[in-house]
């Protein structure tokens, strides 16, 4: 009972307290609600006064906006007004300015309208004129034309050609002089004693009783002579000497050294004669050696081919033109090196060019081709540098000059050959040079005469003057000089000479 009064108890308490919390909450929450709605009615009094304030601020801003916006308005149409005005005035200058223009193209029109009167009368006067000058020059106006760029040209070509001949003469005096310089110093230096030679083919006897024991019993010992030396010993009516016929004058030598002895030991028979030929060949291959070396050793080319060297001393035996060709060989060296030394080219090249330039002529007459295709062929097979074997190939102008070198071998080659008393040839040679030189000349279109002159030194050609003009003339010299240069062998160098002359003849009755 104790524990059920208890809780009867506690329930009874719990119920009176939750009343009292409830009417006690209950209590607040009317205060609050009472509080809010007060707060409410405040705020909305306090809003509507923002409002009321907030229209009367937003009804003067608006009139404020109405005013600038009429004073913008205002301000722009006072602007177009005088915008207005300006593209008025604008209008009106371009009205009176078009018809200015108009009044000026109204002008115009009428001055053009004269101007195309006068060119018409002036067209019909240079037409009349024209016709009037056509009758009295009888020519139409194709043929004047025609007639004055002939005139033109004629005048334009003469005026070429002088200016030519002055810029030869021009050229000419300062190469001319520079060129006797280098060649009057060369020449002065080497100073030969002499550069020809004959080639001696007859030896003497003691008496004619020789040319008996010479041609022995029935010949025998001319034949065994021959035959030992490759020679022709001719025995003719010539008192006290015989004569020694061959074309290698190696073998000419050993036969006039060993017929010469024979005839001073006077034992002439087979057996002797084989002996003293023998003997004369090694001495002339002696010789041979000794003028190669002193050849190599007067101009100054040290380490040369030893074949080389013995070509060169063959020389000694060869002749051309009756000029030695070893004194040649030598002298040509020499020019050429002093001609390279004053140039500034390779003296060695140009020395070495000179004294194996005629090299080929050593071997010439037992082998086939010119000499100087020869010599080129030789110097090759020996390792000599090319530029002497251009120099070798070319001096003749048989290959083309690489080098100046090869030049300055021809041209001292020319010098060496020039000299007076240098070289002779034969009157039938000579005769067939100066027809062929003449023949040469006289084959060009234009020429009317030519003449050899100074023994084939000059050749002189006289032209057709009507064919012929001064500038042709000047081309023809050079064109005759160029073929001579090509096709013909002589020594120095021949002077072609044209002449065009005009005569005009009349007579006084």
């Amino acid at each position: 009972m104790e524990v059920f009064a208890v809780i009867v108890a506690a329930v009874v308490g719990l119920i009176i307290g939750g009343g009292a919390v409830w009417y006690y909450a209950n209590s607040r929450s009317n205060k609050r609600r009472l509080a809010a709605e007060e707060e409410a009615a405040r705020l909305i009094a306090e809003a509507e006064a923002r409002a009321l304030e907030i229209e009367d601020q937003a009804k003067s801003n608006a009139l404020e906006v109405e005013r600038e916006a009429s004073k913008l308005v205002e301000r722009r149409r006072r602007e177009l007004e005088r915008e207005e005005d300006r593209l008025q005035k604008r209008r009106e200058d371009l009205d009176q300015r078009i018809e200015r223009l108009d009044q000026r193209e109204q002008a115009l029109n009428k001055r053009q309208s004269k101007i195309d009167k006068r060119a018409a009368e002036i067209d019909a006067l240079y037409q009349q004129h024209l016709d009037e000058l056509q009758r009295v020059a009888q020519m139409t106006v194709d043929e004047a034309r025609e007639h004055l760029l002939n005139a033109v040209e004629q005048e334009a070509r003469q005026d070429m050609a002088r200016r030519i001949r002055e810029v030869e003469a021009e050229l000419k005096a300062t190469a001319d002089d520079r060129a006797r310089d280098i060649i009057s110093l060369a020449i002065q230096r080497i100073a030969s004693e002499h550069v020809s030679e004959t080639a001696v083919s007859v030896v003497a006897l003691p008496s004619d009783e020789m040319k008996g024991r010479i041609i022995g019993r029935n010949g025998r010992n001319i034949r065994a002579f021959e035959q030992a030396t490759g020679v022709d010993v001719v025995v003719d009516d010539t008192p006290e000497a015989v004569t020694i016929s061959s074309f290698n004058p190696v073998r000419r030598e050993v036969a006039k050294r060993a017929l010469a002895k024979l005839v001073v030991d006077g034992r002439i028979h087979p057996a002797r004669i084989e002996k003293l030929v023998e003997d004369s060949r090694k001495e002339v291959e002696r010789v041979i050696q000794e003028e190669g070396e002193r050849a190599v050793y007067e101009v100054g080319l040290p380490g040369l081919h030893p074949e080389l060297i013995k070509l060169v001393g063959q020389l000694k035996f060869r002749t051309s033109y009756g000029q030695n060709q070893h004194a040649h060989a030598i002298e040509t060296a020499h020019i050429a090196g002093i001609i390279a030394a004053e140039l500034g080219a390779d003296v060695t090249v140009a020395k070495m060019g000179g004294l194996l330039h005629d090299i080929g002529k050593a071997v010439d007459h037992d082998m086939e081709g010119t000499h100087a295709a020869l010599g080129a062929e030789l110097a090759r097979r020996y390792k000599v540098p090319e530029k002497v074997v251009n120099c070798i190939a070319s001096h003749h102008h048989e290959e083309e000059q690489t080098c100046v070198e090869a030049v300055i071998v021809e041209a001292a080659d020319a010098i060496s050959g020039a000299r007076p008393g240098a070289r002779r040839e034969s009157l039938e040679s000579y005769i067939k040079r100066v027809k062929a030189l003449e023949d040469l000349a006289a084959a060009f279109p234009g020429v009317e005469q030519c003449y050899a002159l100074q023994a084939g030194r000059e050749v002189r050609i006289i032209v057709r003057p009507e064919e012929i003009d001064d500038l042709a003339a000047l081309r023809l010299a050079r064109d005759i000089a160029r073929k001579i240069e090509e096709t013909m062998q002589y020594p120095g160098q021949i002077k072609v000479q044209v002449i065009r002359e005009t005569r005009s003849t009349d007579y006084a009755r």
